[in-house]
């Protein structure tokens, strides 16, 4: 619907790239005796891109019941759901693109890229430069202004930016018409 593959992009490079077993060196020290061989793919990431999948097909499944089966290779996940979902509302269509735009962020999360929260406006007072904070899986807003009742910085969950992203696109293009 807005024409952006970079999710796709980063499910590919994920799937490609992250998924290798991260070698470490030999170690400073003894180490004990392995009894069993280590995996060859690192399966925290795989358990991530199941995970993912599993998320855009049951809700794909769930707005639209009579979507045909997913059969095609990975990357091509959100062009299905797309296709599957074309005939629904505005509403529901942008739910389903601030679900893969939501996962976008959550993959460049998973490569180690937070630069792609601090693109986003934050959705309370506006001002540019959020920051992820990993230990709470939150993006926080820098302005000292900007704050909740407990004079804390607010923070935002990743699905609220997505939301936020989402409806400005769709508002850019509908009053660009």
């Amino acid at each position: 619907m807005l024409g952006d593959d970079t999710t796709t992009q980063r499910l590919r490079l994920l799937q490609a790239e992250f998924t290798q077993y991260e070698r470490t060196g030999p170690g400073d020290g003894r180490t004990a005796t392995r009894v069993e061989a280590p995996s060859p793919i690192n399966l925290g990431v795989l358990d991530y891109i199941t995970g993912a999948t599993t998320e855009v097909m049951e809700h794909t499944r769930a707005v639209a019941p009579d979507a045909e089966p997913f059969a095609g290779p990975l990357p091509g996940l959100y062009e299905w759901s797309r296709q599957q979902t074309a005939n629904l509302d505005a509403e529901r269509q942008a739910a389903r693109e601030a679900l893969i735009y939501r996962q976008g962020l959550e993959h460049a999360l998973e490569m180690g890229d937070t630069t792609v929260i601090r693109k986003h406006p934050c959705p309370g007072c506006g001002c540019w430069g959020l920051i992820w904070r990993p230990a709470v899986q939150r993006a926080v807003c820098p302005s000292r202004y900007c704050v909740d009742a407990d004079g804390l910085s607010r923070t935002w969950e990743l699905k609220t930016l997505a939301h936020h992203h989402v409806a400005r696109q769709l508002g850019l293009k509908s009053s660009a018409t």
